[in-house]
């Protein structure tokens, strides 16, 4: 029997993020994960539900279709998110691990323990779990173990109450991987960000607006979208208390070669960027950042250069989560059967972006070399 999680087990903030980029992106991947609802309409849908996608601030996420309905939210008639909710046996398997977890959020687990608990197999868990998740139990638990971390930073708590309370065993435990899963410390994080300097500059291309903005080590993002507005609520959302200005310097620097590389006069595009991501995501990046201009790759085969063809569901995921794009181009990565995938900022955007890397190099405009 399935062990559905309830409405109070919702998704953690910091995954929740994740979970928001899969959703702008229509990721199909992401269908047999989560669910969201919007409040102002009671209805919840399909990370890949074509319908229009709602603000952020409407929007709850829930593991599974029942959670979602628990809370008060009926099913989407267009993309029927419950149909075939449980028609595959892995996720049951997934689901009842990561509610375990969830519920043991203290304790040591193994595969076996774990295992034994979902009926299965250490190496079947393992296996499966990575099949539909893309990472491991462990790194679930650390996950969701940094999510507790952050809710509680941002609710003002102490940070070595915080800690504490979300499960870390010691400060050095958390400091020694803060600056790679926080991007700075618990104290600056604590703070929302304060004492970070951030400049962005915004200017009109082809596919709208487009925002750059970077630290003094380099890009941390690259934004489109229809308005200003939009661009900046962006960029402030997860550092509220970041000292964030338009400027006239380093990011109006950066968003001239952006802006350049956009009209096909700059197709080698190697900027420096100030990003924080786990291993696995900067192996993608890698990757993507050496498909030439002009071309594109499947994730399978990303997932196969990377050295894990079994990852293309996570490869995707790591596309969804990329906070400066262009700069890596994850435009450039899509589908096997030909279909163009999701992309964070639209797929008209996608579609457009590789139309024109194309005819620039068919036109023979644009030599064909690394972008």
């Amino acid at each position: 029997m399935a062990l559905a999680l309830t409405a109070q087990q919702q998704i953690g903030r910091g995954t929740e993020d994740v979970y928001w980029r899969a959703t702008l992106a229509r990721d199909p991947a992401a269908d047999r994960i989560f669910v969201y609802a919007v409040r102002s309409t009671g209805i919840y849908c399909r990370p890949s539900c074509p319908s229009r996608k709602p603000g952020r601030t409407k929007v709850l996420f829930f593991r599974a279709p029942e959670a979602a309905e628990r809370a008060g939210f009926r099913p989407c008639r267009r993309c029927r998110p419950r149909d075939g909710a449980q028609a595959d046996p892995r996720l049951d398997i997934v689901q009842q691990a990561c509610h375990y977890i969830d519920q043991h959020r203290d304790d040591r687990l193994s595969l076996m323990d774990l295992g034994r608990r979902v009926g299965v197999s250490p190496h079947r868990l393992l296996r499966t779990f990575k099949q539909i998740v893309g990472i491991t139990p462990r790194e679930y638990a650390d996950a969701r173990r940094l999510d507790r971390l952050k809710g509680r930073l941002r609710e003002g708590e102490s940070v070595t109450r915080a800690l504490y309370d979300a499960g870390y065993g010691s400060s050095s435990r958390l400091y020694e991987r803060a600056r790679d899963r926080l991007g700075m410390t618990p104290g600056v994080y604590r703070r929302g960000g304060q004492g970070m300097r951030i400049e962005y500059a915004i200017a009109d291309c082809a596919l709208g607006r487009l925002l750059v903005a970077a630290t003094e080590r380099g890009v941390c993002a690259v934004y489109f979208a229809d308005t200003d507005r939009a661009l900046e609520a962006a960029l402030s959302r997860e550092y509220p208390a970041a000292e964030i200005h338009r400027g006239e310097h380093g990011a109006a620097r950066w968003i001239g070669a952006i802006l350049r590389h956009l009209e096909g006069k700059q197709p080698h595009l190697d900027l420096p960027t100030d990003v924080k991501a786990t291993a696995f995501q900067q192996r993608v990046w890698q990757q993507l950042r050496a498909i030439p201009y002009g071309e594109t790759r499947t994730y399978r085969e990303i997932a196969e250069h990377i050295g894990t063809p079994r990852a293309a569901r996570a490869v995707g995921r790591a596309c969804a989560t990329n906070p400066v794009s262009v700069v890596v181009p994850c435009h450039r990565a899509v589908r096997e059967d030909g279909g163009l995938g999701g992309y964070r900022w639209g797929i008209t955007r996608k579609e457009r972006l590789l139309a024109h890397e194309r005819t620039m190099v068919h036109a023979g405009a644009t030599p064909r070399v690394d972008g």
